[in-house]
């Protein structure tokens, strides 16, 4: 409800005489010391003083508080990286655990190694991350080096002249000066505009990626100067907020000498990185620098977050360290028995100086140390280092994926999260925005009603289908589009060219970036001039008109041009009143389409018709005549349109609805007849203006989609927005006069008002005018109470509403945006009194935004309703096939939309998210103990479905064994649900109750949510169901989504780069979600997960060679294998193999994964790696030890050969089985894999051969020397290699064979395709998509059976607190002439006892007559209707209504829609 004016004001009066000393003491809060000077508080409030020579002392001391502009974005410097980089690096516990041993080595008691070998390893792998990061870094150095050299000019105080300075040199209270295309270097609060009109320009592209202008005001007070600005004059202190990250918060004021103040916000500043347009010079004064600019305080780079395999991980690295103590505990415990069956001491064990011998009990704590760095390489420090460099190959491979790469936009993928790739392998539940996530986010003009006549415009679905089935080029589609429709494009401008054909660009990325003063192409954009305009495709552009529509604007337009000159016009029609609103009710920039773009401010001079008045007058008579005659034959022939109602396609029918009343003017089904009528004559008035439209060089810069859209919509009717300046817009009419308001005032669009107003002058009229468009859901309820007019008028305003309103119901079943259009006109004294309230609300500090919003509410009340528009975000390509692959795979998916219900429940059909066989939910409601009741009984019904249908499927055998992979929970239930209804689970503490019932539906849409409500969802399922979520947006309000799940995604589309940069991954288009989680998902899963467990086998099964050794040296923590060979068998043998195996694995071919999509449950259900995996790993490591050990001991077993004779075979064939086992696991060779396996095998030899040949006494006693040259002249040895590692992987081989003969699982099925010819292979799939689709197809009940029925899908819950009409719905009438009960509805009766109404309803497919006709009627229809029959409508007429709704109606749902 509208607050008074004298309220607020009162208000606004009351708050400013309540704290006078508190304005009195921060009127002039400076710095220095002087007495009369009060202190102010620096870290609530910034105080700006000017860098001109005033108060010059109070400058000084406040500039030591604020930093300059240089950024550094690095993390180190010269001289801190070394310390800084070893201090990051041992904050990973594997890395302190090997300092520990090194440190520990060191210690003579407990040495094992050499001091030098011990450190290798720990060196290496901190030498490996210290040069990455040093790379990294340097490069962000030259990067940053750049930034600060770029030069700008700044006001030298000294000289009194701007000079050129660099940024870095750039301080908090500069002034500077920036020329048009030149980048920000600051903050800068806006001063002076070269623009008449104190506007200035700018493109936030390197910000968040929007390239349509944003415009900025110069602060109150400057804005009339004629002359230039002059620093040395500025006397004013500014005091502002401190800095902070917000990009759209801004608030402070100027304080004069006189101590009168000066509000400012947002609306003056301008942010650094932005680039100046259109306005050739603009002078600003600094008050944030460097680090402190909103820029940098958002620039947070990219995130760190830990995967689902690295925290599985950690606990099996505790599980080593377990392993690894009870080993050293054995070994202690041996050493000490050992030594204690000793009756004197044996010759090695050297007494201490005194004497004194160690008791056992000693030596074995000793052993135990020593054990613990013999056995170090059981925890796999290279592992961290490998995992690394695997996920950068990853990355890599996909960012280079030519399939995730959208050639329109020149955008590849952007993976800004360099740590989680495998996790996109493993996500159960997907939460999806709808506006530019699942749509184009490319708003096309659809459908209007205006004054309660509904208008279809299907020469624009025709356009639209055309565009969608063609495909074609803008150039191309616009010749056809002149050739096919000529008559309904005659207004439109040829602004198009050719797109231009080039090559594809990887090496360019969106990332945001700052540019030099000469203005650069924007990075990832197309190069052409029409890519700088935002919502300016031609798909966006060209509208074709309705030809009722276009026939009664523009009778309308000649009755104005009649009328004008002679009579002075109270008000102008409703339809002229409709497109002035929408072309003047806006933000939209006129600009020209040249390099740089400039605003057009003066209208173009376009000729006047050359036909005269008296002609038009003749014209218009005839016009009359023929309209009337064909008005009565129209009116003759209603009787009859019942019968052929139902034969008629659904936009016919509603034409006809509106054709149906007597205060209507009936032009027919479609308007033909009137169309052919008077065709010529009209031409003859408008063929001299159709081509004097915007000229082609002109092009619309809007905020939002919506807004061109509807722009370009009254341009299709030529109401053609001309020119637009803060204080006048310029609009041409179909007569090709031009007619230019006066801008009063703006009221922009905000989340909270759900609209946007202006005030303007009529020119000819002089009437004040508001123009207001906004949501349905606000405007209606804000339109002038019919009461007070008279009977008639009370009627027709009645009439008009219920039509509007009634249309607006059938657009959003339609998944239409819609939006009213409403006027109001205000007397000369109203409006100076809103003004002067007005204006102390925007010079107001304190709660000037709660008093801003009174003043709109106050102004934006008692409106008359115009009409409503229909826009349609068409689905991007792709989706509804990616969605219904992503429900193949099991995965989740739910729709998070601040969108109306209506339109997100047919886009949720549309892109088959919701199946024409699903009974879907609507729940509703704000009050608790109903919210608790609907959910328990609709829970209730859900779970007694279930219990009905599982054993059935079980009895029958629906499912095979092979099959029965859990997936999706459920296909038949979807639940739809509004913001007020998550807010009262969220309150009441309905949360458990809410997810039991999610689990059992297949889809879940939240309507109406803010961008907490979603980011609340998301935490409550991540956390409460214990499952990986993946987010993916495409707008500001998705950010707190995005980053509250495990995954975030976003979208680089038309709503900016908020998403994009607070996300892991960024992509174009929905459609790649589909190859980015079915195919790298999968991949980048399987090659880290049987990574990570061929590290723990490789370190486990070679650190026991050296356990069991102990069992046959007296635990001495002696080895039989060199220190050398040691080190390098795991730095550089065995290292290569895994790695690329972790980058370039493919266990199954793309193809298969994306024909095949339940193959992703293999990551989802984490088969490959789990704790039955690695303990079975374990094992297998535990065995081909034992194997590699005990064969060649039972082979020299009795000979006299040396230890490292005997350690060197056991070395030799340890290496060959782990290469083998490694081999064993890959399912893609390629000329890498053959190159490292072979690599790692002949560099082994090589280095052993050198090593063996010139360590002489590298080891003093026991030397390597000619070793293995004396085992190459062997042939036990060769025997040896050949026998050993084949019975050590005899045991895996054999469970391979097994399972793929007996127990296929669907990835060994799918690995057997991949074998087969592309043909056979083909036939294959869609053979198993055909059995899987039967499996799931036979279970669902046949809707001619009505028991069937009754089981499969139980009944439904509706509340008890609804209408009494609506339980009519369910029993019928006997006097309606719809079809029985019975016939529409067999459902189970209401039992009273249960206090609820249970019922449901099926209808079925309509036949192929009427199938055709899914036009307002099909849709979303809930049971219960949305608003609750008047009292003058018995439940008769509701039954009846309903009953008309199943005939005509197509239905494309077979099971019932219920609202709850």
């Amino acid at each position: 409800m509208a607050l008074s004016v004298d309220s607020a004001l009162y208000r606004w009066q009351r708050l400013g005489a309540h704290h006078p000393s508190q304005a009195l003491s921060e009127s002039t809060p400076l710095l220095s010391s002087v007495r009369d000077k009060p202190k102010f508080n620096l870290n609530k409030w910034r105080i700006v003083f000017p860098n001109n020579g005033r108060q010059q002392k109070d400058r000084d001391q406040a500039a030591r508080f604020y930093p300059g502009n240089r950024i550094q974005t690095t993390k180190y410097t010269w001289l801190t990286f070394l310390p800084k980089n070893l201090f990051e690096q041992f904050h990973r516990l594997a890395n302190l655990y090997f300092l520990f041993l090194v440190v520990l080595n060191w210690f003579p008691q407990v040495e094992v190694f050499h001091r030098e070998i011990t450190m290798l390893p720990l060196i290496v792998v901190l030498l490996a991350i210290t040069v990455k990061d040093a790379i990294e870094d340097y490069r962000k150095y030259q990067f940053d080096k750049t930034i600060n050299s770029s030069k700008t000019k700044v006001y030298d105080k000294e000289d009194h002249a701007y000079i050129e300075k660099r940024w870095k040199d750039v301080q908090v209270g500069d002034f500077v000066q920036l020329r048009c295309n030149e980048t920000i270097p600051a903050d800068i609060l806006l001063l002076y505009s070269s623009d008449q009109n104190g506007i200035c320009h700018l493109e936030t592209a390197n910000l968040d990626g929007e390239t349509n202008l944003k415009q900025r005001r110069v602060v109150t007070g400057f804005s009339g100067q004629n002359a230039p600005f002059e620093p040395e004059l500025f006397e004013n202190i500014l005091i502002c907020e401190t800095p902070n990250n917000d990009l759209n918060k801004f608030k402070g004021y100027m304080e004069q000498p006189n101590l009168e103040r000066i509000g400012f916000s947002t609306e003056s500043l301008l942010l650094r990185g932005c680039t100046i347009r259109n306005t050739e010079v603009a002078i600003g004064i600094v008050v944030y620098a460097g680090h402190e600019t909103k820029a940098m305080l958002n620039n947070n780079g990219p995130r760190y977050k830990r995967s689902k395999i690295e925290r599985r991980m950690n606990m099996d690295i505790f599980f080593c360290v377990g392993l690894l103590l009870a080993m050293c505990l054995v070994g202690a415990v041996g050493h000490g028995i050992w030594s204690g069956n000793f009756s004197e001491h044996p010759p090695y064990d050297v007494p201490d100086v005194n004497g004194n011998y160690l008791s056992p009990v000693v030596a074995g704590c000793y052993m135990f140390l020593t054990m613990i760095i013999l056995l170090q390489v059981l925890i796999p420090i290279s592992l961290y280092v490998s995992i690394e460099l695997v996920k950068l190959g990853q990355v890599f491979l996909i960012h280079n994926d030519i399939d995730l790469y959208d050639e329109e936009a020149d955008l590849p993928i952007q993976c800004r999260a360099l740590n989680i790739t495998e996790d996109l392998g493993q996500i159960q539940y997907i939460f999806s925005d709808k506006t530019g996530t699942l749509t184009e986010n490319k708003m096309v003009f659809r459908r209007c009603t205006v004054d309660g006549n509904e208008f279809s415009h299907q020469e624009n679905a025709r356009r639209l289908e055309t565009h969608k089935e063609l495909d074609l080029d803008d150039e191309d589609f616009a010749k056809l589009q002149h050739f096919t429709l000529p008559s309904m494009n005659i207004e439109q401008p040829a602004t198009y060219k050719q797109r231009t054909v080039r090559p594809l660009r990887r090496c360019q990325s969106a990332r945001a970036r700052f540019q030099g003063h000469a203005r650069q192409k924007s990075l990832g954009r197309r190069d052409s001039n029409q890519s700088q305009v935002a919502f300016s495709s031609t798909i966006e552009k060209d509208v074709a008109p309705d030809s009722r529509l276009l026939r009664r604007v523009r009778e309308a337009a000649l009755q104005t041009e009649n009328l004008s000159p002679f009579t002075h016009m109270k008000t102008a029609t409703s339809l002229t009143d409709f497109f002035l609103a929408l072309a003047i009710c806006n933000t939209v920039v006129v600009s020209t389409a040249t390099e740089p773009r400039q605003r057009v401010t003066v209208p173009p001079q376009i000729k006047p018709s050359g036909i005269t008045l008296e002609r038009i007058h003749q014209i218009f008579q005839r016009l009359k005549l023929a309209s009337l005659s064909q008005s009565f034959a129209s009116s003759q022939s209603s009787s009859d349109l019942g019968a052929s109602f139902s034969a008629k396609s659904p936009d016919e029918r509603l034409a006809a609805l509106d054709c149906c009343d007597n205060d209507d003017d009936c032009y027919g089904g479609n308007g033909k007849g009137s169309t052919d009528i008077g065709s010529a004559s009209l031409d003859e008035v408008f063929k001299s203006v159709s081509h004097s439209s915007l000229p082609p060089e002109f092009c619309y810069e809007a905020e939002s989609p919506d807004e061109a859209a509807l722009v370009y919509a009254a341009q299709a009717y030529s109401f053609t927005l001309v020119s637009r300046t803060p204080e006048q817009v310029t609009v041409r009419l179909p007569q090709g006069t031009l007619l230019t308001f006066d801008i009063l005032y703006t009221l922009g669009f905000d989340s909270v008002r759900k609209r946007m107003s202006v005030v303007v002058r009529h020119p000819i009229t002089k009437e004040i005018i508001v123009y207001t468009k906004g949501a349905d859901s606000v405007v209606m309820d804000l339109l002038e109470d019919p009461v007070k007019a008279d009977l008639n008028t009370q009627k027709r305003m009645r009439r008009i509403r219920d039509k509007t309103q009634k249309h607006l119901d059938y657009y959003a079943r339609d998944g239409l945006r819609t939006l009213c259009i409403a006027k109001k006109i205000l007397n000369e004294d109203d409006f100076q009194k809103w003004a002067n309230f007005r204006r102390e609300a925007e010079a107001a500090i304190d709660n000037r935004d709660e008093l801003l919003m009174e003043t709109a509410q106050h102004l934006e009340t008692k409106l008359t309703l115009l009409g409503a528009t229909g826009i349609e975000d068409r689905l991007q390509e792709g989706v509804p096939d990616t969605i219904a692959a992503l429900r193949e795979a099991g995965i989740q998916i739910w729709v998070l939309t601040g969108d109306k219900q209506e339109t997100a429940v047919n886009i949720a059909y549309s892109c088959k998210l919701l199946n024409q066989r699903d009974t879907v939910f609507t729940i509703n409601t704000e009050n608790k103990e109903t919210c608790e009741s609907l959910l328990n009984l609709t829970l209730e019904e859900v779970r007694k479905s279930y219990d009905v249908e599982k054993p059935r499927r079980k009895f029958f055998g629906i499912i095979p064994t092979s099959l029965s992979v859990s997936g999706a929970p459920s296909p038949e239930f979807g639940l739809v649900i509004d913001g007020r209804t998550l807010n009262v689970i969220f309150q009441g503490g309905l949360e458990k109750t809410f997810l039991a019932l999610t689990k059992h539906c297949r889809s879940v849409l939240c309507c109406r949510s803010t961008p907490l409500q979603k980011s609340m969802v998301v935490k409550l399922v991540r956390r409460q169901l214990k499952v990986m979520t993946l987010s993916i947006g495409d707008g500001a309000n998705d950010v707190s989504m995005i980053q509250a799940a495990d995954v975030g995604i976003g979208i680089s589309g038309q709503e900016g780069m908020q998403a994009v940069m607070a996300s892991d991954f960024a992509i174009s288009r929905f459609k790649h979600l589909k190859k980015l989680l079915l195919v790298h998902g999968h991949w980048c899963y399987a090659r880290l997960a049987k990574m990570v467990i061929y590290f723990f086998y490789k370190n486990v099964s070679y650190v026991n060679l050296l356990f069991w050794y102990q069992f046959f040296c007296g635990f001495s923590g002696a080895t039989m294998i060199d220190y050398w060979q040691m080190i390098f068998f795991n730095l550089f043998f065995t290292s290569m193999p895994p790695i690329l195996f972790g980058i370039l694995d493919r266990d199954i071919s793309a193809e298969t994964l994306l024909g095949l999509p339940e193959l992703y449950k293999n990551g989802q259900n984490s088969e490959i790696y789990k704790l039955s995996t690695f303990i079975v790993t374990m094992l297998d490591a535990f065995y081909q030890s034992l194997v590699c050990f005990f064969v060649p001991y039972l082979t020299y077993k009795g000979s006299d050969i040396d230890v490292f004779t005997f350690g060197t075979p056991i070395n030799t064939i340890s290496l060959l089985t782990i290469l083998l086992h490694q081999a064993l696991e890959m399912k893609t060779w390629t000329v890498f894999h053959w190159v490292t396996m072979i690599g790692s095998v002949v560099l082994y030899f090589i280095f052993s051969v050198v090593y063996n040949a010139v360590c002489v006494v590298c080891n003093p006693p026991t030397t390597p020397y000619w070793i293995m040259e004396r085992h190459l002249s062997d042939p036990t040895f060769y025997l040896l290699c050949l026998i050993t590692p084949v019975i050590a992987l005899l045991p895996r081989y054999f469970i391979f064979a097994l399972r793929g003969t007996f127990g296929a699982s669907l990835i060994l099925k799918a690995q057997q395709l991949d074998k087969l010819p592309k043909e056979q292979q083909d036939i294959e799939i869609q053979k198993w998509r055909s059995r899987k689709q039967t499996t799931s197809d036979e279970p669902i009940a046949s809707p001619a059976s009505n028991d069937d029925l009754d089981r499969t899908i139980n009944h439904l819950c509706v509340s008890p607190f609804l209408h009494p009409a609506s339980a009519a719905v369910s029993h019928g009438d006997p006097d309606s002439q719809g079809p029985s009960t019975s016939e529409m509805n067999p459902l189970r009766k209401w039992t009273p006892e249960e206090g609820n109404y249970f019922f449901n309803r099926w209808a079925q497919e309509e036949s192929t007559a009427t199938d055709s006709s899914a036009g307002p009627f099909s849709g979303h229809y809930p049971l219960v209707p949305n608003r609750v029959a008047s009292p003058g409508q018995d439940a008769s007429k509701l039954t009846r209504d309903n009953a008309k709704k199943f005939n005509h109606g197509s239905h494309r749902r077979s099971v019932s829609a219920v609202t709850l």
